[in-house]
Formats: structure tokens, sequence, C-alpha cells
């Protein structure tokens, strides 16, 4: 019962998430599921290993997929998550655990500065918000 409870709020939690915190969610997603990978592999369970690692990959291929070459940012992007990928992949064929934490540390980096920037973008609506208000207040 309890499962299903925490399973329904989960559920919730992902259908009301803004965009922003969806893509949040996924890098959570993503360092979970390689950190669960190499724990997999640390105990020489290799169908545990691929499973997870397969599921990192298919959030970095979302990732790749979604991007919108026009801006600058997607062309920097690219290149990293391709490689992020790339270590997976071949950490994953090579029981390597070296390759698993430098796609770990790509990805740790990325969500930390995408979170970076749900922050500042908060904080500038807030401000963009309270000089709305403020304005509206003429004598």
């Amino acid at each position: 019962m309890v499962n299903a409870a925490a399973e329904a709020y989960k559920r919730q939690q992902i259908m009301t998430a803004t965009p922003e915190a969806l893509t949040l969610m996924l890098y959570n997603g993503c360092l979970k599921f390689i950190d669960e990978g190499m724990a997999a592999l640390a105990k020489k369970d290799y169908e545990q290993t691929n499973n997870y690692l397969q599921r990192a990959q298919a959030i970095i291929t979302e990732f790749r997929a979604t991007l919108n070459m026009d801006y600058e940012i997607s062309n920097q992007l690219m290149p990293l998550y391709n490689y992020a990928y790339d270590r997976l992949v071949e950490g994953n064929m090579k029981s390597d655990p070296a390759q698993l934490q430098e796609a770990r540390d790509i990805m740790h980096e990325l969500r930390d500065a995408w979170a970076q920037a749900m922050v500042k973008a908060r904080k500038e609506k807030g401000a963009q918000n309270s000089n709305r208000q403020g304005d509206s207040y003429v004598s």
C-alpha cells in the first residue's frame, strides 16, 4: 500500500512539473542510474549493470533528441552528451568504472549548471514580478 501511494505521488509530481523541473528530474534520474550501474558493476552483476546503464543512455538520448540546434548552447551541449553517452557504452562493454565515472562527472556538472540556471531564472522572474507590482501603484 505504501509503495502504491509513493508511486502515485511520484506520478503526480511528474505530471504537474514544469518543463524545467522535468529536465532536472531527468538529470537526477540519469545520475541515479549511473550510480546504480556502477554499484552493480562492483558486485559483478553484469546484467543489472547493463540495465541501469541503458536507462542512463536512454535519458541522454532524449536530451540529445530534444536539443534545438538553432541555439549556440545546444551546439555546446551536444558534444558533451555524445561524449558522456560514449563513455557509458564503453564503460559498460569493458566493465570499466573509470569511464562510467567520467560520464557521471559530466552529467553531474550539467545537472548542477541546470539547477543553478533554474534558481537564477526564478530570481529574475521574481524581480520582474515585483517591478511590475511596483509599477501598478501609481499615485
